[in-house]
């Protein structure tokens, strides 16, 4: 358990020296990479999503692929397409760039529901269905997507299923101005990404994603956990509550933020702090909420505070 928190440790240090100021953002990333989950950065442009993205893929040593996401983008265009070999005189598949470890999917609400939905068997079961086959993704298969908050023109909105897949949602935010400056002054002659080198192996970080499951979880808060979750169900200002699947989720990612922690067991702290991250994207607003200005953060955040967080 040990190892697999120093894994974690030198992947978190050596991207924070590219990443300024966003220690909380980049434990989300690493935290839902390791328990097997997939990311939805929704933040402005040019507050380091790529960014973050890629460094975290150079830090681990894996392969790393972006695709920006367009009106125009087809299924083929992430998943691959089978082309003619001449030589062969039979039809050969092309991988495309969904078969890496660490996808981006770059503005995912520019691309059409028929592309959108093209990501949802991989990041459901890490394997592509193509030309009558079944292809495994790699075992540490992560999608991390972003959308912009601001600009609804042209967009898709991604539906509550596919929202669902993604087992965080999250955002950068701007910098503090400490830290402004000093990703101005870094980039004065060439972009830090450049000079950032692996400090770990995809074969280390699987034996770390394996130590998630052997963090222990007190039975009441497995309890804490589905007291949140089920809160959302039902509940007056919500026509959607959180499924299942929201609880499994919550559960795992507080796991590995243990072993980002360094520990062998979860704190209440953990599900308590994580639960925003987790549930919030899941949750639709009723349309009297919406037009009192509540968002599903805010009801969520009342219904933290009054489902009682376990002492120990």
């Amino acid at each position: 358990m040990n190892e697999a928190s120093q894994v974690v440790a030198n992947v978190f240090e050596n991207v924070r020296k590219v990443i300024l100021g966003k220690d909380e953002q980049i434990k989300q990333v690493i935290c839902c990479w390791l328990a097997g989950g997939h990311l939805l950065i929704e933040d402005f442009p040019g507050t380091g999503k790529t960014m973050l993205a890629r460094a975290i893929a150079v830090s681990a040593k894996v392969d790393f692929k972006r695709v920006q996401f367009t009106a125009d983008l087809l299924p083929s265009d992430v998943i691959g397409s089978a082309i003619f070999n001449q030589a062969k005189s039979a039809f050969e598949f092309l991988r495309g760039p969904l078969f890496t470890t660490i996808f981006l999917g770059d503005e995912i609400n520019r691309a059409t529901p028929r592309t959108q939905s093209a990501l949802l068997e991989a990041m459901a079961e890490s394997q592509v269905s193509a030309e009558g086959k079944t292809l495994a993704l790699s075992p540490l298969f992560f999608v991390m997507a972003t959308q912009n908050p601001i600009e609804q023109h042209g967009t898709f909105p991604l539906p509550e299923a596919q929202l669902d897949r993604f087992m965080m949602k999250i955002s950068m935010g701007y910098p503090r101005a400490e830290d402004e400056i000093g990703l101005v002054k870094g980039q004065s002659h060439a972009h830090p990404i450049h000079s950032l080198g692996p400090v770990e192996s995809e074969q280390r970080l699987r034996a770390a994603r394996e130590a998630v499951s052997q963090i222990k979880v007190a039975d009441n808060l497995y309890l804490y956990a589905q007291k949140v979750v089920a809160a959302t169900r039902g509940h007056k200002e919500l026509r959607l509550g959180a499924s299942p699947r929201a609880t499994i989720a919550l559960i795992r990612a507080a796991q590995a933020m243990a072993l980002i922690d360094g520990l062998t067991y979860v704190r209440p702290t953990h599900v308590y702090n994580l639960a925003r991250s987790v549930i919030a994207h899941r949750l639709i607003p009723t349309s009297e909420a919406r037009l009192s200005d509540k968002t599903a953060e805010q009801i969520l955040s009342g219904i933290l505070q009054e489902v009682p967080v376990p002492v120990s």
